[in-house]
C-alpha cells in the first residue's frame, strides 16, 4: 500500500499509513532519568541549540536565551542547592512529617498551594520530597543541563514560546539517539543572588527551565500508552464526538 502520495507539490497521507520519521521521534520520546557518563560532543549540543533557535514563537521575538552547563563540580553544587531548598519546602509545607506540626503546617501548605497552585500540585510536590530525602535526583546524573531563559519583554505568552523552544530540543535530541529530560526545579534556583549572579543572568532574563541531556542507560525510547481523550470536531454546520488515541481514530 503506498503510504504517501505527492500531488502539486503536497503530501497527501494515506489512511492506515505507517508513522513517518517525524512522527516517530515524537511518539517514541520518553523522559530520561538514567544516563552514561559520556558526554554530549559540542558539536551535536549546538545542532541540538539549532533545532531551538528555529522553534516558533509569538512576532518572532524569540524570548529565550540558553546556558549549557558541562561542569560536573558545578552541576553538583546546582543539585546540592537545590536539595537544599527542596528540604526547607518540605519543613514547611510536608504537614506529615514537619516538626512544627500538623496543623500550622496544613494551613501554611494550604495558603501556598492557593498562591502556587501549579507548582505545589501533588505531582511536583512529591517530587520536592523525594529529592529532599534523597530518593530522586534533580538532574538525573546527566552530563549536560541546558537552561532556558525567560526574556520577560517577550511578546503575548513567552513561557508557551519557551515550551516550544523547548520541545524542539528534546525531539532533535531523540533524532539522535540522546534521552533528555525536561527539569522544573532549576526554577529554585531563580531565588537568591547565588545562580543569577554566577550564572551572569540579569534583567530582563530569568530562568525558566532546564533540559537533561545524555546518552541513556538501556533503552528507555518508545511508544506507551497515553490517556485518550474526547475532541469536540466542528465540521459542515455540526459538531460530533471524536475519539482521540492510539492507531485509529473512532467517532
Amino acid at each position: 500500500m503506498d503510504e504517501t502520495a505527492v500531488v502539486a507539490g503536497e503530501t497527501e497521507v494515506a489512511t492506515g499509513a505507517d508513522w513517518n520519521p517525524v512522527e516517530r521521534v515524537i511518539l517514541e520520546r520518553r523522559s530520561v532519568r538514567k544516563y552514561k557518563d559520556r558526554q554530549v560532543p559540542e558539536n551535536v549540543v549546538r545542532r541540538i541549540l539549532e533545532a531551538g533557535r528555529f522553534a516558533p514563537s509569538a512576532g518572532n521575538a524569540q524570548p529565550w536565551k540558553f546556558i549549557v552547563i558541562r561542569d560536573r563540580a558545578m552541576l553538583d553544587e546546582m543539585e546540592r542547592d537545590v536539595v537544599r531548598l527542596c528540604k526547607v519546602f518540605k519543613f514547611f509545607l510536608d504537614w506529615r512529617t514537619s516538626p512544627l506540626g500538623r496543623s500550622a503546617t496544613w494551613l501554611m501548605a494550604q495558603t501556598f498551594i492557593r498562591i502556587k497552585r501549579n507548582q505545589l500540585h501533588p505531582i511536583p510536590f512529591g517530587a520536592i520530597t523525594l529529592i529532599a530525602e534523597g530518593k530522586l535526583r534533580a538532574f538525573h546524573g546527566a552530563p549536560t543541563l541546558i537552561l532556558l531563559l525567560e526574556d520577560r519583554r517577550g511578546v503575548s505568552r513567552p513561557q508557551v514560546d519557551i515550551g516550544c523552544c523547548g520541545e524542539n530540543i528534546v525531539l532533535a535530541a531523540q533524532s539522535m539517539g540522546l534521552g533528555t529530560c525536561w527539569v522544573g526545579f532549576v526554577e529554585l534556583l531563580k531565588y537568591g543572588l547565588k545562580w543569577r549572579k554566577r550564572l551572569g543572568i540579569e534583567f530582563p532574563y530569568r530562568i525558566c527551565e532546564g533540559i537533561c541531556l545524555g546518552y541513556p542507560v538501556g533503552n528507555p525510547q518508545g511508544m506507551i500508552e497515553r490517556e485518550v481523550m474526547d475532541v469536540d470536531w466542528y465540521e459542515d454546520g455540526a459538531m460530533r464526538k471524536v475519539r482521540q488515541g492510539g492507531d485509529d481514530v473512532t467517532v
